[in-house]
């Protein structure tokens, strides 16, 4: 599932009501410099690559599309028969910089502003650090999470520069070698400052590690697993999940088994998985899926799941289509508070909005693909 990720944002006042106007920044707030949001690939990747294929593979401005399961007829079902309501999370922070927020800024008196503003611009959504810059990830990091406990709220930051990550597809980059990334995880670590923090941690990495050779896939593994242990140190408040992919992709047992040599099963390292990254599967089938896969994986009690929910409205498309599919529209939104048990939060980790690469530029913020989800 190819899909854009995205650097979103969102601010709310004490009664978790916000203005997608409301600047809300200082003149010395550092901008989390990930302007394009990279596009990830989450589905089952073409049949047994080799890794050699995998590595050579060149980004492309227009992601190809990849056979992947076709879901059942009730996975296209509506989430409900109606719009999602517009409340805003009253815990969880809305970054103050965006692609949409800029867009809502500069286009006043666009017809479709106040749709995305309202809908798209004022939910909470997750700050990707998807840009190998060592040297200022600590500094970036830390300008989301000073901003959210100055509001007494909850961020979600998702560290993305894993080697080799993508497979080589779209998004293909990261930090140069297992060594690097471990240093760049210690300065974004510094970054979480104390308060409650989500992290979501390296997006493909586990789902799609079959790429790689089994020795390299050993060694991805254990730089997650050291991740999540130094994410925890630096922060004890931190929440750190791990990559489950989607229901529509391993079984629950095999995601589990990956899940467990990634140190996901450990307390040490690890709050639960996440799943459904940029994807569009129904919240009740990830919901069953993460059940499953918790179970499988074992660990402490207290291990959940979080499910990105940003554009899963309609579920995913019969077709398998990833791209901008049309017909989709926005899920549940944002919440730490689901009412299921092990499913600790429906987030927006994938910005509505920002193309996967076909109805824009991938990473970039397209008002027409916002307006449909947003209006659908």
């Amino acid at each position: 599932m190819a899909a854009a990720a995205s650097v979103v944002v969102a601010v709310g006042t004490a009664t978790g009501m916000v203005s997608a106007l409301d600047d809300g920044r200082g003149s010395d707030e550092a901008r989390p410099e990930v302007t394009e949001s990279p596009v990830l690939d989450i589905r089952p990747p073409a049949p047994s690559p080799s890794p050699s294929a995998t590595k050579s593979a060149s980004a492309s401005a227009v992601p190809k599309k990849k056979p992947s399961p076709t879901p059942s007829p009730a996975r296209t079902r509506t989430e409900t028969g109606k719009q999602q309501p517009t409340t805003v999370s009253a815990r969880l922070y809305r970054h103050p910089d965006s692609q949409v927020l800029d867009w809502v800024r500069a286009n006043p008196g666009d017809p479709r502003r106040d749709v995305i503003a309202s809908r798209i611009a004022g939910q909470p959504a997750a700050v990707w650090f998807a840009e190998y810059a060592p040297d200022t990830v600590t500094a970036r990091v830390r300008t989301v999470t000073a901003g959210a406990a100055a509001q007494g709220r909850v961020p979600v930051v998702v560290a993305y520069t894993i080697p080799d990550r993508d497979c080589g597809g779209a998004s293909q980059g990261g930090a140069p070698d297992l060594d690097a990334y471990d240093a760049w995880i210690d300065r974004f670590a510094a970054g979480l400052g104390s308060g409650e923090v989500v992290v979501i941690l390296e997006p493909d990495s586990i789902a799609q590690s079959e790429c790689l050779s089994g020795g390299q896939r050993a060694d991805r593994f254990a730089s997650l697993a050291r991740a999540g242990r130094v994410l925890k140190a630096a922060n004890p408040e931190a929440r750190v999940y791990y990559d489950a992919g989607h229901s529509g992709w391993h079984p629950a047992a095999k995601q589990a088994d990956l899940l467990r040599q990634a140190g996901a099963g450990s307390a040490g390292s690890s709050d639960g998985i996440f799943s459904n990254v940029s994807n569009f599967h129904r919240t009740a089938d990830e919901i069953a899926y993460d059940r499953q896969v918790l179970a499988a994986l074992g660990g402490p009690a207290g291990l959940g799941a979080v499910i990105d929910t940003s554009r899963n409205g309609n579920g995913a498309p019969a077709d398998g289509e990833w791209c901008d599919p049309d017909g989709r529209k926005l899920g549940r939104t944002p919440t730490l508070d689901t009412g299921e048990a092990r499913i600790d939060g429906y987030l927006w980790v994938k910005l509505p909005g920002e193309s996967d690469g076909c109805k824009g530029a991938p990473g970039t913020f397209t008002p027409s693909y916002a307006y449909d989800l947003a209006s659908s």
